[in-house]
């Protein structure tokens, strides 16, 4: 397992990092099991572990993660995230200062630590002044309870946005983004990642088998498949035959280079230069065996070239469901004079 600096914050993580979100409920509801996975992770070469307050509803993957690391804190580069809904309270959520003092707290108390290595906003907060959520982060550093600071699925303006509000302010500056990447979507490649690389940020992505697409078990026409796409959280994005399609074509070229499907697909992600590391879900321990089974596979060129023909470098092939959506993009509202205006606009002379 290759290790690689996180950004310019001289922190060395591993290649692929341990993601926690099915640990509980929602995923593995085993939490010895999960506590299992974790150890074989960092036996086997990981030593960078993603979680988030809202994994596994009310902070429970924070609390198998923090079973899991007594004894071993010290080996593990610890991510978590704030954001989410954490109850009905609108007030235990988002990018405030109120509430990421709180958040803070509940974290490290579940993960049964004294400081966690980077601390995420989990999505962008169009309500919150970025100010806002600086000074509160960067008040988080210099008590000692964070080591670094970092965001997730922010759109490259807003990216910008807050390395120029940190600097003019005299406030931490963001050291991570954390978006999704997959070989089916590739749209961050346009502007995110060299924005990444322009202000020297780490770069952490999320689903890079493309929500179990690019697993190697949901394949064209199977039952398997018609039956994930009925998943709460899948909707459509299972079903998709633009995405069915173009997996159909990735399994054969990986076939034709000796490899599995999702062996490809982590290496595709890693080969990027601003790709610090690749989050991986495992929701058994054999499925984790057989991705780090994978580690350090390379890519040549050839079959890169081969790759970019079948999605094009920037493109998507479809959404992605569970992706954030700018308000832009989800609210029609703003996209759109009001009633009153554009009957004002027909009456007016040309």
């Amino acid at each position: 397992m290759q290790t690689r600096p996180l950004g310019r914050t001289g922190i060395q993580v591993s290649a692929y990092a341990l993601g926690t979100m099915m640990f509980g409920p929602y995923g593995n509801p085993d939490a010895d099991d999960c506590v299992r996975i974790v150890h074989r992770a960092l036996d086997g070469g990981i030593n960078f572990i993603d979680t988030a307050d809202v994994y596994g509803g009310d902070g429970t993957s924070e609390t198998i993660l923090g079973k899991a690391l007594r004894g071993r804190r010290d080996d593990v580069v610890l991510a978590t995230k704030f954001n989410g809904p954490m109850g009905s309270d609108p007030n235990r959520r988002g990018n405030s200062r109120r509430w990421i003092v709180s958040a803070v707290e509940g974290s490290l108390r579940r993960l049964g630590v004294d400081h966690i290595d980077l601390y995420q906003a989990h999505h962008p907060e169009p309500g919150t002044d970025i100010e806002e959520t600086l000074s509160a982060l960067t008040d988080l550093l210099r008590a000692g309870k964070i080591r670094a600071i970092g965001h997730s699925n922010l759109p490259a303006s807003e990216i910008v946005e807050a390395q120029w509000v940190a600097e003019r302010r005299g406030m931490a500056r963001f050291r991570s983004e954390q978006p999704h990447y997959s070989i089916l979507n590739r749209g961050i490649e346009r502007e995110i990642l060299p924005v990444c690389r322009r202000y020297g940020l780490g770069v952490l992505v999320w689903s890079p088998l493309a929500m179990g697409l690019l697993a190697g078990r949901l394949r064209k026409g199977s039952a398997e498949t018609a039956s994930a796409g009925r998943l709460h959280w899948a909707r459509q994005h299972l079903t998709d035959e633009r995405k069915l399609d173009a997996v159909e074509a990735l399994a054969r070229i990986a076939e034709q280079a000796g490899l599995s499907l999702p062996h490809l697909a982590l290496a595709f992600v890693a080969a990027h230069p601003a790709v610090a590391s690749a989050i991986i879900g495992p929701r058994t321990p054999e499925q984790l065996d057989d991705l780090l089974a994978g580690a350090g596979t390379l890519l040549d060129d050839d079959l890169l070239d081969q790759i970019d023909e079948i999605v094009p470098p920037g493109t998507d092939v479809g959404p992605v469901d569970v992706a954030y959506v700018p308000p832009a993009l989800a609210q029609p509202e703003l996209r759109r004079r009001t009633t009153e205006t554009r009957a004002v606009r027909r009456q007016s002379p040309q």
